[in-house]
């Protein structure tokens, strides 16, 4: 017998919906959505039924996507909770410790998954690195350095820290899940920024983590001008040697002009990947298999929480200019 197409309802019809649609239109799901704005746009390209309203979203479905701004995911992720669905909801897991942990203990209560859309823990590169390191391909690890730089996305809201979260918690975030992911968790946690003068749309962080394993995390962030190139390196040091990859240059491959300027035209949410699957599609595929009881997924609840907690201390640390203790 077959199985019948699991039912979800998108709410947020903005730039990062149509990063995760494909995912779901690849696992063959019948797709609903719900926004303020766009909605019919984003029905129109893939194929699904508008609300209007996210109740009416909620009672048609059995999974929600959430895709609005930091600021309104706790609460539409409690509403998904409370009407008994499963959530993925993008990243950060919420604004706030307070919100992120009330999430978690809705979760457990409600025994739904929650799946935090760490979408770089998909990716081929550092999925691989983790497993080098794992394998002791660099001995022990020491220091760890990863940089994200790419163009301020273009909504209003992401340049306000109180709605964003800023820098760290709307972008660096990514590093410092991975930083977690490989080192461990964080015992400290120090931070620095930088805004151009003549634009709060440019701007530089860096964070620094002390990990209780003796690992030292240092993550670098820039949000640059308009048309800024998206970007992003690591270099995993260890006592027994080093992995470093830069998406600008070790990339196996070479363009030719024509290659070269369409690869630099996306639209921001990732680098050209046309050579492989879209991470986006590998996260929907490892959540479905974590609600279909084949073992957890890569990403937890839990681990949303913990990203949330670091990313909260290093804005503390800027405003302090103190070390923070986690």
């Amino acid at each position: 017998m077959s199985t019948p197409a699991l039912r979800v309802g998108v709410v947020g019809t903005g730039g990062i919906s149509r990063a995760h649609a494909p995912g779901w239109v690849e696992a063959g799901a019948e797709i609903h959505c719900f926004s303020l704005e766009g909605a019919e746009a984003f029905a129109d390209a893939y194929g699904a039924t508008v609300h209007d309203s996210p109740e009416s979203l909620m009672g048609a479905v059995d999974v929600v996507d959430i895709c609005t701004p930091t600021a309104v995911h706790a609460e539409q992720v409690h509403a998904a909770l409370d009407a008994g669905l499963d959530v993925v909801c993008e990243k950060p897991l919420a604004l706030t410790v307070e919100e992120a942990e009330g999430i978690l203990e809705h979760a457990r209560t409600a025994g739904r998954t929650v799946l935090p859309a760490h979408v770089v823990r998909y990716f081929p590169q550092y999925q691989a690195a983790r497993r080098a390191v794992l394998a002791g391909r660099i001995g022990s690890p020491a220091v760890l350095r990863y940089e994200r730089t790419g163009a301020m996305p273009k909504q209003p809201w992401f340049a306000d820290e109180s709605v964003s979260g800023g820098i760290i918690m709307d972008q660096m975030i990514h590093d410092i899940d991975q930083a977690l992911w490989i080192a461990g968790p964080a015992k400290s946690v120090y931070a620095q920024q930088s805004i151009s003068s003549d634009s709060d749309a440019v701007r530089t962080a860096h964070v620094v983590l002390t990990h209780r394993s003796g690992v030292i995390t240092h993550c670098r962030g820039l949000w640059g001008p308009a048309g800024t190139a998206f970007r992003y390196t690591f270099s995993l040091a260890g006592d027994g040697g080093r992995l470093e990859y830069d998406s600008a240059k070790e990339t196996g491959i070479e363009f030719d002009a024509v290659a070269a300027g369409r690869r630099s035209s996306g639209g921001g949410f990732l680098p050209d990947v046309s050579t492989m699957r879209s991470p986006y599609t590998v996260e929907i595929e490892d959540f479905i298999r974590a609600l279909h009881g084949e073992g957890e997924a890569d990403v937890t609840c839990e681990d949303g929480v913990e990203a949330v907690r670091i990313a909260r201390a290093a804005l503390e640390a800027l405003t302090t200019g103190r070390r923070i203790t986690c």
